[in-house]
Order: structure tokens, then C-alpha cells, then sequence
């Protein structure tokens, strides 16, 4: 079996992105599934987007593989890139894995996706969208508020000052969104207590695997407990060491409801294959959706693959599973795919040499 690894290189094609280290991480990614994978008669080889070029369709095109992993988050350094992946892959009559570009883009669009959810009953905090400064004085909903851009995701552009108690932190954490990532400001309400991830994986049944808990520091003691961007991506800080994810100790009852929220949003999007599901569960114990995460992080130390561990799957297992669950959503069965789809195993040397550059 011939797998492509498609994802983003262009984590240093902006002098200044506020999202690069999430950006460099994908790389990052590629490289450990290509390991996982290329075991018996797999070839799995990773194939980068270079910036806004679009000449990896000609190598896809020339070399048909019977799998493209997509991992791609961004094209040109702009998460709206991502829907685009889908399509061509779409055009091209390739399998691969992971959502559709509507999903993908609803996921995205955070306004969208809470529309979405609040009228399929899906709970989710209330929420008012930031297009202009002066918007931010029309914000009727009660504090805290969190304030976050509308359509990135990896926790880009989320800090501490994110959550804001009064109006003229609101109107400065919206203005900061509205200049530096020239995109409207998402404003929710500020659900305090547990952070709890569900992750999912499978289509026909889609199950649950064992669900993981944001553990915060005394570095949070006097401070949101969220996870920032700094939290996530940056190791040499407090919020990064003080950060950590674990099993999540939660009763039968909460755990259920945790489970069946995750299922409705990810349902709600149409999301497939794989992904993760956000929640903040409020004192009183009802989970709020707060993310949907259909291409969520697949590194080998990441929560994904943490969960996946602990049901009893180890990296290169889970990687495996991924590519069967794509397949059986595309052809049926694992083994089957379209008569004439696919290439010899090795790629002649001049592919080889256009993977390797990425082109």
C-alpha cells in the first residue's frame, strides 16, 4: 500500500505568525506517522505544501496513492487554507482521511459551528461575534467572558487577558484579536471548572476513547484556568509546565454525558473518521462544547495518541487504525479500493526526489 503524509510547510513563511510553533508541529507529525506506518509492504512518505504552491496535485496526480493522510492545518500561513485540502483531494478521486471540507470549515468558523450546535440542541456558551470595536459595547451576555479569534484553532491567540470581567477588558481583548489577526473577535461566556477532552475515532460505530482532563498548576492559582497559547506551544514557560494532561476522573454519569455531548456536536458538523471534542463542564456538572477538533493534533505525545494508549493502542496501532477506518469510509473495507487507483509500492526516483522536496 502506497500512503501520502500530506501536510503544511509554512510555518516560516510569515516574519511575524502568532501561530508558528502550531504550524511547525505538523512537520512534526508527518514524520512520526511515516515511521509508524512503514511497516510490511506500506510505503508511507510525507509530501509538504510549500507556502501557497500548489504543484503537489501534479505528484498526487502522477502518483495516485491508494491513501492520503491529510494533515494539513493551514495553507499559506492562513488556517482557511485548510477546507481547501478536501476539495482538490476530492477532484483528484483520492481517498484520504479525516473531515470534509464542510466540516472542516464549520470546525473553523467558530460563530458557524456554535449556530450550528445551538440549533441542533448541542449545549454551548453563549456567544456574540465582534466584527467592529464599537460591536463590543452591544455585548449583552453576563461575565466572565472569553474572548478568542473566530476562526483559528491550536489555541492561537488565546491568553490569560482573554478572560475579561468588566467592559473595558472586553473592549481591549476584542481590539487586540481585531488588529493582529484581522479576523472578527469570538466572545462567549466563561464557563469555570473542568476542561475535559473526548476523543473520538471510527464511523460505523464511532467510539470513544478514554477521556482526558486539563490538569492546571499552582501557576493558575490566581489566574484563568485555560489552556493559552503559551500553555500549549511554548515549553520553557510557567503556563506550558504547569499544564498537563491526564486521565479524566470522572463517575459513570458525568463521563456519559461527556460522551454523548461529543458525539452530537461531532455528529452536528458531520465530522468523520477521527477528532476531538472540547468541553468545559460548569460546577453544577453540564458539559459545554467549546471546540470541535476534527483534525486535531496526532503527535506521538499528544492527547490524541495519550487516549489512544490508553485503550490499549500503541502509536504505530493507532496510526494503523486511522488509515482502516479512512478506507473503510471510502471503499468499504480496509483492503478494497477502486480497480486501477493506486501505484507500484516504490516510487521511481524522480518522485522520490519531488516528495522528499516537497513538490
Amino acid at each position: 500500500m502506497h500512503i501520502i503524509l500530506l501536510h503544511n510547510r509554512d510555518h516560516d513563511l510569515l516574519e511575524d505568525d502568532p501561530g508558528r510553533e502550531a504550524r511547525e508541529d505538523v512537520v512534526r507529525v508527518a514524520a512520526a506517522l511515516a515511521e509508524a506506518l512503514n511497516r510490511g509492504d506500506t510505503l508511507a512518505e510525507p509530501l509538504a505544501i510549500e507556502g501557497d504552491r500548489l504543484d503537489f496535485v501534479d505528484t498526487l496526480r502522477r502518483r495516485q496513492p491508494d491513501l492520503v493522510v491529510n494533515l494539513c492545518e493551514s495553507l499559506a500561513a492562513d488556517s482557511r487554507g485548510e477546507m481547501a485540502v478536501p476539495c482538490l483531494l476530492d477532484a483528484l478521486g483520492l481517498a484520504y482521511t479525516g473531515s470534509s471540507a464542510l466540516s472542516l470549515g464549520l470546525a473553523l468558523h467558530k460563530p458557524k459551528a456554535k449556530e450550528v450546535l445551538t440549533a441542533r440542541g448541542v449545549s454551548t456558551p453563549g456567544f456574540r461575534v465582534v466584527a467592529r470595536l464599537e460591536d463590543a459595547l452591544a455585548v449583552d451576555l453576563p461575565w466572565p467572558l472569553m474572548v478568542k479569534p473566530a476562526r483559528e484553532d491550536a489555541s492561537v491567540g488565546i491568553t490569560w487577558d482573554s478572560v475579561v470581567h468588566d467592559r473595558a477588558s472586553l473592549v481591549r481583548a476584542c481590539d487586540a484579536v481585531l488588529r493582529e489577526f484581522h479576523q472578527p473577535a469570538l466572545v462567549e461566556q466563561f464557563i469555570p471548572g473542568r476542561e475535559i477532552y473526548v476523543p473520538l475515532l471510527g464511523n460505523q460505530p464511532r467510539q470513544p476513547l478514554p477521556l482526558t482532563e486539563i490538569h492546571f498548576g499552582r501557576t493558575f492559582e490566581e489566574r484563568p484556568n485555560i489552556v493559552s497559547y503559551t500553555a500549549k506551544w511554548e515549553p520553557e514557560s510557567a503556563e506550558y509546565r504547569d499544564t498537563t494532561s491526564g486521565p479524566c476522573r470522572a463517575d459513570a454519569s458525568l463521563e456519559a454525558r461527556c460522551v454523548q455531548v461529543a458525539m452530537e456536536a461531532f455528529a452536528a458538523l458531520d465530522c468523520q473518521d477521527y477528532g476531538r471534542v472540547d468541553l468545559r463542564v460548569s460546577p453544577e456538572g453540564v458539559p459545554y462544547v467549546i471546540d470541535i477538533n476534527p483534525n486535531c493534533d496526532l503527535h506521538p505525545t499528544a492527547g490524541f495518541a495519550k487516549a489512544a494508549s490508553a485503550a490499549g493502542m500503541d502509536y504505530p496501532a493507532l496510526a494503523a487504525r486511522l488509515v482502516e477506518v479512512a478506507l473503510e469510509r471510502a471503499h468499504g473495507h480496509p483492503a478494497h479500493r477502486r480497480k486501477g487507483q493506486g501505484a507500484p509500492r516504490r516510487a521511481d526516483s524522480k518522485d522520490r526526489n519531488l516528495l522528499a522536496a516537497g513538490g
